[in-house]
């Protein structure tokens, strides 16, 4: 037997490998930091956009119907004819493709008033935001 060659033959050895395995460990750590981050802005953005999207279609709802859904009716008014007063009498909806109701991005209902407490003219449009409680620092809402 040879053991010469044994010695020649190139290879890994566990500490090299463990080495390897800890620096791509630390990479991916600072990239799910960095990612988390964004994946938050990116909720909000995305919150913006649906609110923006549920006003589009508030807008049209009015347009036809010359007053905005009460804050009973909510914003199911948008994708089926309300049966409570006042019933609009030029309903053309759905006003939203498709005719759904989402959530915001944490899961919560978009929350709906008229008047507003933040537009007493208008109408609130809002999401909770992360935490779900209405009335803090996180909401997202037509005001902003």
């Amino acid at each position: 037997m040879n053991f010469n060659k044994r010695k020649s033959q190139a290879g890994f050895t566990l500490l090299e490998i463990l080495l390897v395995v800890v620096i791509i460990g630390l990479l991916v750590g600072v990239a799910v930091v960095r990612l988390g981050a964004r994946s938050g802005e990116a909720k909000v953005v995305a919150a913006r956009r649906q609110i923006d999207a549920y006003k589009t279609a508030l807008g049209l709802y009015e347009l036809d119907n010359g007053f905005y859904p009460t804050t009973e009716q909510g914003l199911s008014a948008l994708i089926a004819l309300p049966s409570s007063a006042p019933i609009p009498n030029n309903w053309k909806g759905p006003y939203l493709d498709p005719a759904v109701l989402r959530k915001d991005p944490w899961g919560h209902d978009y929350i709906y008033r008229l008047p507003g407490v933040k537009n007493p003219t208008g109408y609130d449009l809002f999401s909770p935001g992360i935490n779900g409680v209405e009335g803090d620092d996180d909401d997202i809402g037509n005001w902003q």
